[in-house]
């Protein structure tokens, strides 16, 4: 059984750009808000359409006086030696050091983060932020000013899009995802100072020509997001509701970033 033939077998009835805009407009997706946003594509259902009509009826929610945001990371372009999932072997890390195609965000595919981010970073009047392993892009009013100015080191604290997304109080839609996938907890991570700064390296363009960039970062760690995000959804207004077949959550950025260091200063206390 193919996978497209089981989801028609388990949907009731098709989504389409329409029905999923009124969902997420019930949702709480109003004209001119910033959200971000974490997509399960498969657990809509059946799309008439498939990403193209979810990422269009984003668009619609948020109207032209709004802005979208996704994560387009592009992991693999980063230090091969932390690599686990998989690990390449020792003797190919220095070939893979200089020879792997540098950072361009036009053509950079995005990685292990699904369909839609894939094809929303192509949408015409789409921007994508300068960082080689963890850019983000957004389309709508704020857009220049989430994706304008991503710094190199410490790519998910004070200069990447996540703080410039906290500072104008966005909205967080978990889309048939998890705690464990929402970029924004690793914003308290660089806040608390809680994890060990480590050297990574990207390919990236310095005057035209390819180089191997060493950076400073953070050892960022998701292990612990689930237990947090279960804890701030009993502390705080999240919103449930359901968009065609996915469970979603709409919550503050901003509430969730303060819950997260609060509870990683609490942690360390008590260690």
């Amino acid at each position: 059984m193919s996978r497209e033939y089981a989801l028609i077998q388990n949907t009731p009835r098709p989504a389409t750009r329409q029905t999923l805009a009124a969902d997420l407009r019930l949702l709480g997706i109003t004209q001119g808000i910033t959200v971000l946003v974490h997509t399960s594509l498969s657990s809509l259902g059946w799309v008439n359409g498939g990403a193209v009509a979810l990422i269009q009826a984003l668009m619609d929610a948020v109207g032209e006086t709004g802005t979208l945001a996704m994560p387009a990371h592009s992991g693999n372009l980063s230090e091969p030696s932390y690599w686990c999932n998989p690990p390449v072997p020792m003797d190919w890390q220095q070939t893979i050091r200089d020879t792997m195609p540098a950072y361009e965000p036009v053509i950079t595919p995005t990685s292990s983060i699904g369909v839609v981010p894939e094809l929303f970073r192509k949408f015409p009047g789409v921007l994508r932020s300068g960082h080689p392993a963890v850019s983000f892009c957004a389309w709508g009013r704020q857009a220049a000013l989430v994706t304008g100015s991503h710094t190199l080191e410490y790519s998910l604290g004070e200069g990447s899009p996540l703080a410039r997304l906290y500072e104008i109080d966005c909205k967080v839609l978990q889309l048939g995802t998890d705690f464990g996938h929402n970029t924004s907890l690793h914003l308290a991570e660089y806040r608390t100072g809680i994890r060990n700064t480590i050297m990574q390296g990207a390919p990236m363009l310095r005057d035209g020509h390819r180089i191997w960039q060493e950076y400073r970062d953070l050892d960022i760690d998701n292990e612990e997001f689930d237990q947090i995000g279960q804890e701030f959804e009993a502390s705080y207004g999240v919103t449930r509701g359901v968009v065609a077949m996915a469970d979603c959550l709409l919550m503050s950025q901003r509430q969730l970033v303060d819950f997260a260091c609060q509870w990683f200063r609490d942690k360390s206390h008590e260690g």
